[in-house]
């Protein structure tokens, strides 16, 4: 059976393998901040140690923004109770490390001559996570919170957008970022943090002088708009056509083939929480958001992994098993206490998360003769890793028609999407 099959065997096929070595990174980015920002990542990557794995620059900014979002969850898990200024201070700064050092990853590589697929991919696997705590982080320290559908709708907008655009990439076979995106998103996010923690999170229920609404409703209106841009931007894609065989995907498929799996966690999750007898999302948001959040990256990195190996997307999969216990359990009339499968949905999902991503690098690092934390570092710096010998960028940044990427070089290991 397809649904089970990676616990028995690999998950990459050896053809998929072959064209994971062969791809090349492709980028176009008009962003707006990224220009600004290249001298500081460029100092920051001089200060890092050449023995330093890009991919472990990586996961330890991930880490960081996981921790400082879950210890601001931990006081405020509905988004309603106002959480300490302190923590929505953590939060900015622990946004701003992943940042930095997401930005600077690539360029890690550049240096010590490790550039591979794997970078490329792992890059995405964390963003893929850091998307759902950083909307999540942003809806609490706004007090999104008592506005329930509203938080609902920012979240999994976010996340949905995320995958949107690897579903862009995936048709096209180019990763794109328009002037309003992910680095200015992020900038955002940690202005709304620094608010909070100047002002207080309370500031964002004070209403504004004659036009009487609060002040998250005019960040509402601002991340609405921004998500608009974005969506305009993917619809494009549709006129467009693909970059395959007769306008299809890089794979050779429909177009709108990756619309199932994202359908298969969004819709679910709307109509579970509307349905719920006992207002599970009310009562406890971040736990559905988290949950939801990562049967969503683990979809995502499967259409990733689809794009990177040029192969057909699965559609079904076991990350969907605790989203489907949910809609079974009220379509029974909740014979079973909604709050016990919600956090058997966030451990299952996570778990099954964590398990594929390993197994896929361990699978990768196999096939390329690599470490995933650990470079075979020469003070002379001059041999070039064997691994990255087929690998190849074709980035272009801005109207410049520049060669390099986002961080600075032809490395294909930056290739941010979009958590708006």
């Amino acid at each position: 059976m397809a649904l089970l099959s990676y616990r028995d065997k690999h998950i990459l096929s050896a053809q998929q393998l072959r064209k994971l070595s062969e791809h090349k990174y492709s980028c176009f980015s008009a962003s707006l901040l990224d220009p600004l920002l290249q001298p500081w990542w460029n100092w920051l990557v001089a200060q890092t140690p050449l023995w330093l794995a890009p991919n472990l620059i990586t996961i330890v900014g991930l880490i960081l923004n996981v921790v400082t979002t879950l210890i601001l969850i931990c006081y405020s898990p509905n988004g309603v109770e106002a959480p300490p200024r302190w923590t929505c201070l953590l939060c900015a700064l622990g946004l701003f490390i992943y940042q930095s050092l997401d930005s600077i990853d690539g360029k890690q590589a550049r240096r010590t001559n490790t550039s591979s697929p794997l970078g490329e991919l792992f890059d995405h696997g964390c963003d893929s996570i850091s998307t759902v705590f950083v909307a999540l982080s942003a809806c609490i320290s706004c007090q999104l919170g008592h506005y329930p559908n509203w938080l609902f709708f920012q979240c999994f907008c976010a996340i949905a957008l995320f995958y949107c655009a690897h579903w862009q990439t995936y048709v096209s076979g180019t990763m794109r970022f328009g002037r309003i995106d992910v680095t200015e998103a992020q900038f955002s996010i940690i202005a709304i943090h620094l608010v909070s923690a100047a002002l207080g999170p309370e500031i964002w229920l004070t209403k504004i002088p004659i036009v009487g609404l609060s002040w998250n409703y005019t960040i509402l209106v601002f991340i609405t708009f921004g998500y608009t841009l974005n969506i305009i931007n993917f619809l494009k894609m549709f006129t467009q056509g693909g970059s395959g065989k007769n306008g299809s995907s890089v794979a050779g498929t429909s177009v709108l083939s990756p619309s199932i799996p994202l359908t298969l966690v969004v819709l679910p999750a709307l109509m579970i929480a509307q349905k719920s007898p006992q207002n599970i999302f009310t009562e406890h948001a971040s736990v559905y958001i988290l949950a939801f959040g990562m049967v969503a990256a683990k979809v995502t990195n499967k259409l990733v992994i689809a794009h990177m190996t040029k192969a057909e997307m699965e559609y079904l999969d076991w990350s969907l098993l605790g989203p489907s216990l949910l809609f079974l359990n009220q379509y029974f009339n909740c014979i079973v206490p909604e709050i016990w499968l919600l956090w058997f949905t966030l451990i299952w999902g996570t778990q099954d998360l964590l398990r594929y991503c390993a197994q896929v690098c361990l699978e990768i690092c196999q096939h390329l003769r690599i470490d995933l934390f650990r470079i075979p570092y020469s003070p002379k710096g001059a041999a070039t890793h064997p691994a990255t010998a087929s690998v190849s960028s074709q980035s272009n940044f801005g109207s410049s028609g520049s060669s390099a990427d986002k961080n600075g070089g032809s490395a294909h290991r930056k290739s941010k999407s979009k958590p708006h």
